[in-house]
């Protein structure tokens, strides 16, 4: 039985260290850019927008689909490097054991 309350007790404290491993995660940002640094957006661990940065330059009525593409790539590749930062803090907090949810 002590066994068994030695595995809960380790449970445990791997659930508080994950909690507190998501809590660092939402205030760390990571930045992508697009179009030569035309748009940049920051993404936080929580894989939310923080900022999106957009130069006057690219600002063109005319031309709207282009800034929308810069948008949306910037965008997606700061979402995509918050995943890896997440995956990459996860996995030294479970050595690298892969958990469905965690990230």
């Amino acid at each position: 039985m002590a066994n068994f309350q030695n595995i809960i007790k380790q449970a445990q404290q791997m659930q508080a260290k994950m909690m507190k491993l998501q809590e660092e995660l939402a205030s760390r940002t990571v930045e992508a850019s697009a179009g030569g640094g035309m748009v940049t957006a920051v993404v936080n661990g929580k894989h939310e927008l923080v900022s999106l940065k957009i130069e006057k330059d690219v600002v063109n009525p005319d031309d709207v689909e282009m800034l929308q593409d810069l948008i949306v790539a910037a965008v997606n590749e700061a979402v995509r490097k918050a995943q890896e930062m997440a995956q990459a803090e996860m996995a030294k907090l479970t050595g690298g054991l892969q958990i469905p949810g965690l990230t």
